[in-house]
């Protein structure tokens, strides 16, 4: 969940109402609100590279689809499922299970994780955040593929599960419990026993707090360790995503009302929107990562995934995040093993979020990544993967000692808290 900086989105925001003034224009003024605001509410924002804009359009398009077709990311599938939400959306989820008695084939992962044995009767499920999908997590799902059973859904309106029926047919706010249940719905239907290990990233660590909040005794009979990357358990709207105060004020005072207009003229705004994504890739990048050298398949491979989001979607979600406020249900993780790891430059949900939700589980590991934004798990998958495996290990979901081998670039070290 993001916005802009004072340059970014203040900025834009008021170039795009004068030149409606001006020209009279509102049909162009809100496409170039939705190319703006849609990218910038996603996640992403702060200026654009001036580079992008001195390349052909042409070429831009050909790196595009040759970054595209050269990256593998998002490509893993599991067994695929769907659960139903309580209001009739169809959630879609895939599962990837263990390797089931592989005898003299099992996989050398395999083999250095377990030798012999078979592995716990352990589930885990990963959870994305906003304007993201389940593929957010393809390094961690390619490390853990074969060795324990994992669960990958995409949240309403997100990815390949179905818009949300009491939104568009009822006109029903999205709100954070709301995504907690339909976690729950996912749980039942993909992993209805057994032990529960739950991977949130930014709103989906909120809405794994959500489902703690309103199902304290799952959390207590079942769920066995849970890992909050990069997220929050409230105080969003006191985010200043990077900017000066002036720019700050003017985003939350224009923001709401804009996002709200635009998602009402969703076919002209996503029309305005693909005309220039382009000029907003680089924005996408500033707020997804933090580091220069960022593998520009993984940074093409993240622009797809907000790319994806309509903008009713993404006004239909925004408002949830300001009411959120999950620090309570923090409660149910305390006798569990919890990671806590965020990106010491994450600009949407800044670690001091992180470090707050540390404070109040105190036997949680803390790990600050320095060089990292808010798409941690993509920019250094590495750090993220070994933390998880640490975590699966204190759990018992995997021997003690063993290593999940790392998949993706290499990154700066983690810090712990």
């Amino acid at each position: 969940m993001s916005e802009s900086s004072a340059e970014g989105v203040a900025g834009a925001v008021a170039a795009v109402s004068a030149a409606g003034e001006a020209a009279g224009s509102w049909r162009r003024a809100t496409g170039l609100a939705g190319a703006a605001i849609g990218v910038l509410a996603a996640g992403a924002a702060a200026g654009v590279a001036i580079e992008r804009m001195t390349v052909g359009r042409g070429m831009r398009r050909k790196a595009q689809l040759a970054l595209d077709s050269a990256g593998p990311y998002g490509t893993l599938r599991g067994t695929p499922g769907k659960a139903m939400a309580d209001d009739g959306t169809e959630l879609y989820f895939e599962v990837d299970d263990i390797e089931s008695d592989p005898g003299p084939n099992v996989s050398p992962r395999r083999r250095r994780l377990f030798g012999r044995k078979a592995p716990a009767p352990v589930t885990v499920v990963f959870c994305h955040g906003y304007c993201l999908a389940q593929d957010s997590w393809h390094f961690q799902r390619a490390a853990l593929r074969g060795v324990v059973r994992t669960v990958h859904w995409d949240q309403r309106s997100h990815g390949r599960s179905g818009r949300g029926v009491a939104q568009t047919r009822d006109g029903v706010p999205v709100t954070i419990d709301q995504l907690g249940r339909d976690l729950k719905a996912v749980l039942d239907a993909a992993a209805p026993e057994g032990p529960i290990v739950l991977v949130g990233h930014s709103m989906g660590g909120m809405t794994v707090m959500a489902l703690a909040a309103q199902f304290p005794e799952l959390i207590q009979d079942r769920v066995v360790a849970t890992a909050f990357v990069g997220t929050s358990s409230g105080r969003l709207g006191e985010v200043n995503f990077g900017l000066p105060l002036a720019g700050v004020n003017a985003v939350r005072r224009v923001l709401p009302g804009v996002l709200k207009a635009l998602g009402q003229q969703a076919e002209l705004v996503e029309k305005g929107r693909r005309a220039t994504a382009e000029l907003f890739a680089g924005v996408i990048k500033r707020y997804s990562f933090a580091g220069r050298d960022i593998d520009p398949a993984v940074a093409r491979f993240a622009e797809r995934m907000i790319e994806s989001t309509p903008i009713d979607v993404v006004a239909e979600f925004y408002p949830a995040f300001t009411d959120h406020d999950k620090t309570e249900a923090l409660a149910a993780f305390r006798d569990i093993p919890v990671l806590v790891l965020a990106g010491v430059r994450d600009l949407v949900t800044p670690s001091e979020h992180s470090e707050a939700i540390a404070d109040l589980l105190p036997d949680g590991e803390l790990v600050l990544v320095p060089d990292a934004g808010h798409l941690v798990m993509l920019e250094h998958p590495e750090v993220v993967t070994d933390r998880l495996a640490d975590l699966l290990t204190r759990a018992g979901a995997v021997p003690a000692g063993a290593t999940v081998a790392g998949y993706g670039r290499g990154s700066n070290t983690a810090q712990p808290g």
